[in-house]
């Protein structure tokens, strides 16, 4: 499956990039650098996440096992519920964005910096009760449950109604990294999915996994001299690598979720373009 994906993000992004190579060169070779213009831009939006990430966060963030016992001194694993009550994560969350990039005619490209605000579900309490096949029992923390998420993509897009249009469509495809941070609800035990008998437990901090990502959107633009706005909407598409805690894969499978990071959305976008040594050279003139 990944490597179909692989495939059909580098045939699109080399699409894109025949394409714009073409129309430049018909024009004037290959290409003129006083033509280029840089931007940035900033972003925000509104993501869905699709139904098997919706089901993955909430498998992996809420992961429970045994609990060590706190002297450490003997073997004993005390198990407390399975469930401590708390809320599950919601399928929509704020996604913001800043863009680095250069406009050559109609042709952009730009680094898209992505992050969101982190999701939190709140501790029922702050201390559950665990107890060992022998009846003893032991009081283990509970912590927040968070996870957020950051990554950037190399855009490739195009001006489809010319460079200069005061409204515009610009479809556009990326490829990147994306990286999903988590923090677990408890100091719980990880057995080795090969050899139950090596274990490491979890600590009050956040684990990471990252994967490559890749990214379509399509741009509906109003463009006012060198500012514009414009509306955007698109699909983010993510396969998660296994989280690694303290050296120990964590088993999502267990619960038949695959790494799914998928997701749709829709949001609004201010870009400032500046002017290219053409255009100053035009004002220049006046």
């Amino acid at each position: 499956m990944k490597t179909k994906i692989a495939s059909l993000i580098m045939a699109a992004v080399f699409g894109v990039l025949a394409f714009a190579t073409n129309s430049s060169a018909a024009d004037e070779g290959f290409y003129d650098k006083d033509h280029i213009r840089g931007f940035i831009s900033f972003g925000a939006d509104f993501r869905g996440m699709m139904p098997g990430f919706n089901d993955y966060i909430n498998n992996v963030a809420f992961t429970t096992s045994a609990l060590q016992s706190p002297s450490r001194a003997d073997t004993a694993f005390f198990y407390g519920p399975a469930k401590n009550n708390y809320k599950k994560f919601n399928k929509f969350y704020p996604g913001l964005h800043f863009n680095v990039g250069a406009q050559y005619k109609q042709f952009l490209t730009w680094i898209n910096f992505n992050f969101m605000i982190t999701q939190t579900s709140e501790r029922p309490k702050s201390n559950m009760v665990a107890s060992d096949t022998s009846g003893n029992t032991i009081t283990a923390p509970l912590y927040d449950a968070r996870w957020f998420a950051y990554g950037a993509e190399w855009m490739f897009g195009w001006k489809t109604l010319g460079e200069n249009a005061f409204f515009n469509l610009i479809p556009a495809v990326g490829i990147g990294f994306n990286m999903m941070n988590v923090h677990f609800t408890s100091n719980y035990v990880i057995f080795d999915n090969t050899n139950k008998n090596d274990y490491t437990v979890m600590r009050d901090r956040y684990y990471s996994t990252m994967a490559a990502s890749f990214n379509a959107e399509l741009e509906a633009r109003l463009q006012f001299e060198q500012f514009s706005v414009g509306l955007y909407a698109g699909y983010h598409v993510v396969r998660y690598n296994e989280f690694n805690v303290e050296g120990t894969d964590l088993n999502t499978r267990i619960n038949n979720t695959d790494n799914d990071g998928d997701t749709w959305f829709v949001g609004l976008r201010f870009t400032w373009t500046f002017l290219s040594l053409w255009d100053k050279k035009q004002e220049d003139k006046i």
